[in-house]
């Protein structure tokens, strides 16, 4: 059986030194924010980032482009080792299409090898969960046929529950219109985000107040996780750890879970949601 190494790009935020442990080779996108261009998760720390958007910035992302996606590959293949890459969602990026063609062109030049790029559809570290539990699968033995297969058939299993704490940066992303932001905002609506079956960012709820928007997200957990078993939980915030750990005391409380990974979100993602977003993770029925 052939070697082979599990790869992944930058959205997962997951933590660097969690990444190097477990040798996962990652590919960043980029943003730029008041003219200058950075790495996903460089250049400035998650407040200075965040701060930057209270302050009115208003920074754009790039996706990989193939030539990266190729860098990132080539080595791999040219040690004699497979690759499976799992994927920022292309309902978001573009940059999942970078990879499959990267890796179209390299199944040419390298015919004894094996690289297959999984569109994860998540984002976030729902795409950082898809990633622990294949490296949990590459731990335990599994092939690497196994895993690709098992990331295949569990990747819509893998539930996102977002709440956001500013409209305006939704609208600015097309999702909500700038009535719903302007009023939501008076009233202090927040709204309830899922990603779907298509990998897109939903809004499919409303609430009024910060704190009971955060207790929606372990309302629904509780609900789509029945059947499923959560040895661990992941949760992302935008410069917002207070309510981070407020949810994962929720978490905590209220499954016995003690398994939780609190990470900031990722400057690339952060950019269209803003500051004070907060994200559940789980394994359960995302529909």
């Amino acid at each position: 059986m052939s070697e082979f190494i599990i790869s992944t790009d930058s959205t997962v935020d997951l933590p660097k030194q969690f990444l190097e442990k477990k040798q996962v080779p990652v590919v960043s996108l980029s943003y730029i924010i008041d003219g200058a261009t950075y790495k996903d998760g460089e250049g400035l720390t998650s407040k200075e980032f965040y701060d930057k958007i209270r302050e009115g910035a208003m920074p754009t992302t790039s996706q990989v482009n193939p030539e990266q996606a190729r860098d990132l590959f080539e080595p791999i293949l040219k040690e004699g080792k497979d690759v499976l890459h799992i994927a920022f969602t292309s309902g978001l990026s573009g940059t999942y299409n970078s990879c499959r063609i990267a890796a179209e062109e390299l199944r040419e030049e390298y015919p004894d090898r094996k690289i297959i790029v999984v569109d994860s559809l998540c984002a976030a570290s729902g795409g950082g969960m898809l990633l622990y539990k294949a490296l949990e699968l590459k731990e335990q033995g599994k092939s690497f046929d196994e895993i690709v297969t098992w990331v295949e058939e569990n990747k819509l299993h893998v539930c996102h529950d977002v709440t956001v704490d500013d409209l305006f940066h939704l609208h600015r992303g097309g999702r909500v219109s700038k009535a719903s932001a302007v009023l939501g905002t008076i009233i202090k609506i927040k709204p309830i985000i899922h990603v779907n079956d298509e990998g897109k960012l939903i809004v499919i709820g409303k609430e009024r107040g910060r704190k009971k928007a955060l207790q929606t997200l372990v309302e629904r957990m509780e609900e789509k996780s029945k059947g499923f078993e959560n040895d661990i939980v992941m949760i992302t915030h935008g410069d917002a750890l207070e309510d981070a750990e407020y949810v994962k005391g929720l978490i905590e409380e209220r499954f016995g879970i003690h398994n939780i990974m609190i990470n900031p979100l990722g400057t690339v993602i952060g950019s269209h949601t803003g500051p004070g977003v907060v994200s559940i993770f789980y394994m359960g029925n995302r529909n």
